[in-house]
């Protein structure tokens, strides 16, 4: 439309919402004495009247509709997701999504459902952040209890950035409630930091996760950034809360060295899901082996890469006459080693015996001893205001002792 309709327009409408009521007006006045000058209005003037105040509301249209435009395309807070896929959101002042953009290839599976991003634009920030997080738990990033996911919110405005960071820790939450998933949430505010921009454009990964690496190089300076950035969330969390001592091998490397160690490395069929435990003693991987014959837990030394517990040569040991299919008559072999029961069903067998449901139980600490030859797993964990303490034997899955006591 141009100016000069849009003003035609505008005329009209002033004309029938501010009727010409002069005598109605001047029979509600006070009588005066002397002349009465009457309060007509010539055509010409009213004509010029309600072009001039058209004219100057299309003049406010015009700038106010630009000033809005500007304020709804101007990026107020950047958020920014981190597992292991990296995913930024750059939001307006309305908590509306600007742009989802994909900083790793993992982030971009995670976003293949939705237009590798695309189709979030336009979305209200919280929406975006389910359906991202929703993604995330379906495609296994979130599942297993020492998963994290790290909000990082990034704006001038202090209190904003507070607001968001606390909305968006419900909403992430809620969603983690609802899928069943016992991941940790770690959340932080940033300001804009020039070096820490560059350092995430250079590593393909956000400001947030940049931010978090600094905090671990920080512990250690010794340590690379690039090194680091390659880590999941999760690594780096646990890799602070153990100061840092040296750079862990990683998820890849520890589900290989357990695949090597098992002689699977040539089946194609396996499978490995991983689990870092970079803050227990001693630091090491979980790596279980989904095969055809069973599911074969393996404890992998974070930063050696030495096997710790599992069943070595396992095709030789579960006489598999190949990568897909076992004998009819041989039983599927137990989860974990004829060695070794494993972290996970250490931790059962102690629950099992307190009678305590595992989402009840916290501050739990599971560390494989050698106590005069023999292998032993020590269970610590709290629940309401009682601290248990087991020892258990790694073979057998023998409680050899165990102690319950009141909190202090």
């Amino acid at each position: 439309m141009t100016s000069e309709k849009l003003e035609q327009r505008l005329a009209s409408a002033v004309e029938k919402t501010a009727p010409n009521d002069v005598n109605g007006v001047l029979s509600r006045c006070e009588e005066r004495k002397g002349t009465v000058i009457p309060m007509t209005a010539k055509k010409t003037t009213k004509r010029k009247w309600t072009t001039l105040v058209a004219a100057c509301l299309a003049v406010m249209l015009l700038g106010g509709g630009g000033l809005f435009y500007q304020q709804a395309n101007a990026v107020a807070s950047v958020v920014s997701l981190d597992v292991n896929p990296s995913i930024e959101l750059k939001v307006n002042r309305s908590e509306k999504v600007l742009v989802c953009t994909p900083l790793n290839e993992d982030a971009k599976a995670i976003l293949a459902d939705m237009g590798n991003g695309a189709d979030l634009k336009g979305a209200k920030l919280d929406v975006a952040v389910n359906a991202i997080v929703g993604s995330l738990v379906r495609n296994g990033y979130l599942n297993s209890i020492s998963s994290a996911i790290m909000i990082s919110v990034e704006d001038k405005d202090t209190a904003r950035a507070e607001k968001l960071q606390r909305e968006l820790t419900s909403t992430v939450d809620g969603v983690l409630q609802t899928s069943e998933s016992r991941a940790s949430v770690l959340t932080q505010t940033l300001t804009q930091d020039a070096v820490l921009e560059q350092q995430a454009r250079e590593n393909s990964i956000s400001t947030g996760k940049a931010a978090l690496v600094n905090r671990v190089l920080a512990l250690n300076p010794a340590l690379k950034f690039d090194a680091l950035a390659k880590l999941s969330v999760e690594e780096l969390k646990d890799l602070a809360e153990a100061g840092a001592p040296a750079m862990p091998i990683g998820k890849d490397a520890a589900a290989y060295a357990a695949e090597q160690y098992a002689g699977t490395t040539a089946v194609d069929s396996v499978t490995a899901e991983v689990d870092p435990e970079l803050d227990e003693s001693p630091a090491h991987y979980e790596v279980e082996l989904q095969t055809a014959w069973g599911e074969f837990e393996y404890l992998v030394d974070a930063y050696t890469g030495k096997v710790l517990s599992g069943q070595k040569d396992l095709l030789a040991a579960v006489s598999a006459p190949n990568d897909t299919t076992k004998p009819a008559d041989q039983k599927p072999a137990p989860s974990g080693t004829v060695q070794d029961i494993g972290y996970t069903k250490a931790k059962s067998i102690a629950l099992n015996h307190a009678g305590v449901s595992e989402s009840k139980a916290y501050d739990m600490d599971i560390e494989l001893d050698d106590e005069d030859g023999t292998l032993v797993y020590e269970v610590e964990f709290k629940s309401g205001n009682m601290e248990y303490d087991y020892e258990i034997d790694a073979a057998s899955g023998t409680i050899l002792k165990h102690e319950a006591e009141l909190d202090d």
